[in-house]
């Protein structure tokens, strides 16, 4: 069971984070739905519109450390490929419970995909063997992240469970109902 004590910490997209913009819509669904049965932490990320890897790292780091308990994480876009870069090449003592990556780029993929902060190393995968629940979702024909970004992640990751979304959606303005039923099982185990 998941205690009640157990804290959401949700790292949002690149790009601008106004109301109805980048990931806002998508936390404002989650923190609806959460807000009875876990904390739900959404910080503010520096310079999102021009996000560099060194800043949100010292953000990441500052949010973990201040939190008790057990953390599901959840990152959307950039945030996703920030947790999955942070958690491979730094040291953390928080216990996590849940990694949920949502469309996420995989940096360093392609030519279009060439952020040198963000790439992963080679090796990455082979820090997530004691994250005891991790998930991937992606649109299959989403038009900001191809559908090969997952692709990539799957192949790193086969311990993973692969949310292989139908439509377009990349910023998920009404949600994310399977995210959503996913958390929630965590606390039924």
């Amino acid at each position: 069971m998941i205690p009640l004590s157990t804290t959401v910490l949700f790292i949002h997209s690149a790009g601008p984070q106004g109301a109805n913009q980048g990931s806002s819509n998508l936390i404002a669904y989650l923190e609806k739905a959460l807000k009875h049965d876990f904390n739900f932490v959404y910080p503010n990320m520096p310079s999102p519109e021009q996000p560099a890897y060194l800043e949100w790292k010292k953000q990441v780091e500052n949010e973990l450390h201040s939190l008790t308990g057990e953390v599901i994480l959840v990152g959307h876009s950039l945030g996703g490929s920030v947790l999955l870069k942070y958690l491979s090449e730094e040291s953390y003592t928080a216990k996590i419970t849940g990694l949920f990556v949502i469309a996420a780029p995989y940096w360093g993929m392609d030519e279009n995909w060439q952020l040198k902060d963000f790439v992963l190393q080679n090796d990455f995968e082979q820090h997530f063997k004691d994250v005891p629940q991790l998930f991937l979702y992606h649109s299959r024909d989403e038009e900001i992240v191809p559908f090969a970004h997952h692709l990539a992640y799957a192949k790193k990751l086969p311990q993973a469970q692969k949310r292989q979304l139908e439509g377009t959606q990349h910023l998920f303005h009404n949600g994310l109902p399977e995210l959503l039923q996913d958390i929630k099982s965590l606390s039924m185990t």
